[in-house]
């Protein structure tokens, strides 16, 4: 039974160089370099294909890893996403049975963003992966809803990632740690998953989904929090003039993949909230690697067949407009 995993990511060196050199760099590029993790987000050939051989997928949507291009001033910002979709493209036709991609887009220039989207999709690309916040502008700022109405209009899904709260959130509720506490606090302790999931709540509660009921976003990590809070959530429709709650959305706009978290558990609940036509397997490569065990015994926790090849690969490729042509016997 096929596999397709789409949190799957990479990094492009002149990129890191790029934030690196920025007037206040990401911390959270610290987490890009631990043991051979730099290494695995560079290699979009031989050694990522290998990886994917060990763990069974046959095929990986490659997405940019925070923070993207969109922390970067708009000039710089337009740049790299091009040269960034331009590289990613490249390897996806090196390797088309085994390789899509997510485009990336210069959010912190919002003129462009939607320019950009329609030339990778043209390029190839299967949909996009953007963070929640550009500065201090917010992703469900009327400065995007052009994005959105494009989006919607190229079937391109938009996949919201996570990324570090702003410094004076940190301040607020993240530091007063070691260095290194305060910053998987921040990251994947719990701040980017906060930030995520405030980001899909905002565009739900803006409207965004009402304007455009054929955009379809990406939550990782299980829906970043947000499934599991819908009790409360669901109480703000009424008070921002929604015309569903907000659970309706997310049956019907929001796919939840698991980023490598194959716990049982969380697979139960978002079934208490959605349904399997909008689970999508990834393993958010190369910061989990679960084996080929680990993924064989997650998906032993869907009671059918017909399940398993949902969250496997048929979802991923009826959202993404992946053919079946896809993962065929030429491995290379």
């Amino acid at each position: 039974m096929t596999l397709i995993g789409i949190e799957e990511h990479w990094m492009l060196p002149e990129l890191t160089s790029a934030l690196k050199a920025a007037r206040q760099p990401d911390e959270s590029l610290l987490l890009n370099e631990r043991g051979d993790t730099t290494q695995r987000l560079e290699d979009l050939g031989a050694g990522r294909l290998a990886t994917m051989d060990a763990q069974g997928i046959d095929l990986a949507v490659l997405a940019l890893t925070p923070p993207g291009t969109q922390a970067l001033p708009a000039e710089e910002a337009v740049a790299l996403s091009r040269l960034a979709n331009d590289t990613a493209i490249t390897a996806v036709r090196a390797h088309p049975t085994r390789l899509r991609s997510l485009s990336s887009l210069p959010l912190s220039s919002p003129q462009h963003v939607a320019d950009e989207l329609e030339r990778a999709a043209a390029l190839g690309h299967v949909g996009t992966m953007v963070y929640g916040r550009s500065g201090d502008r917010f992703l469900d700022d009327p400065a995007y809803d052009d994005f959105f109405a494009a989006a919607a209009r190229l079937r391109q899904p938009v996949f919201i990632h996570p990324q570090i709260p702003s410094d004076a959130l940190r301040d607020a509720a993240y530091r007063g740690f070691d260095p290194l506490t305060g910053l998987g606090l921040a990251t994947f302790g719990w701040g980017w998953h906060i930030e995520a999931a405030t980001a899909a709540l905002r565009l739900i509660l803006r409207g965004t989904f009402d304007r455009h009921p054929e955009l379809q976003i990406v939550l990782g990590h299980w829906g970043e929090l947000l499934p599991f809070w819908l009790d409360r959530a669901d109480s703000l429709a009424r008070l921002a003039g929604l015309e569903r709650p907000v659970s309706g959305y997310l049956r019907t706009n929001v796919f939840l993949t698991m980023s490598g978290m194959l716990n049982p558990a969380l697979l139960r609940h978002a079934l208490t909230v959605t349904t399997t036509d909008r689970l999508i397997f990834s393993t958010d490569y190369p910061f989990q690697q679960p084996t080929r065990d680990d993924i064989d015994t997650f998906f032993g926790h869907l009671s059918t067949d017909t399940d398993r090849h949902k969250v496997r690969s048929a979802n991923a490729a009826s959202l993404f407009g992946i053919g079946p042509a896809m993962a065929g016997p030429d491995r290379t």
